[in-house]
């Protein structure tokens, strides 16, 4: 399968939160803020490419993300609340939130096919950044086991979405 540029880039930007997590050490207090943030950076993604997505099943796919990521911030955000955990800002979710924010004002740019195939994209490697935070950093670092319970409980979700967005980025490049 032929890559687009524009995946590579999308993707190369992406991975430089995890870069930046993976050289700090995180507390519980910034995990539960890096992964609020990234479940809400992929909501406003999905609430964007739910009214700008040209094809049905891209339109299907962000509302699928909207939905499931609201929940994870629910039981994130619910968990916290128990533990009497506020999230703690921190330079991962400041750059999560950065990049969702640049990657927004792109897709703005977008429409159509392109549009589509920039939102897909984005997704897959959005989705990857997240699972391999998630396997190398976020996990082995939550201390409270509740929140460790929790991060292993929503990691096969990242999974299921990674592979959907993997099979509509299949579908796209078939059409080209």
């Amino acid at each position: 399968m032929k890559v687009p540029a524009i995946a590579l880039a999308v993707a190369g930007v992406l991975l430089l939160p995890v870069a930046s997590l993976l050289a700090q050490g995180v507390n519980d207090a910034q995990i539960a803020s890096i992964v609020v943030t990234a479940n809400q950076v992929d909501i406003d993604a999905g609430q964007f490419a739910a009214s700008r997505a040209s094809s049905d099943e891209v339109k299907t796919f962000a509302r699928l993300m909207v939905t499931d990521h609201t929940g994870v911030n629910k039981a994130a955000t619910d968990l916290a609340a128990t533990l009497e955990l506020t999230p703690q800002d921190n330079p991962t979710s400041r750059s999560l939130k950065a990049d969702g924010d640049k990657s927004l004002a792109h897709l703005r740019t977008l429409k159509g096919a392109a549009f589509d195939r920039a939102y897909i994209d984005r997704e897959v490697a959005y989705h990857q950044q997240v699972i391999d935070a998630l396997d190398s950093t976020l996990i082995p670092g939550a201390t409270n086991a509740e929140l460790k319970t929790l991060l292993v409980k929503v990691r096969p979700a990242f999974v299921a979405h990674l592979e959907h967005a993997k099979r509509l980025q299949a579908a796209a490049a078939q059409k080209d």
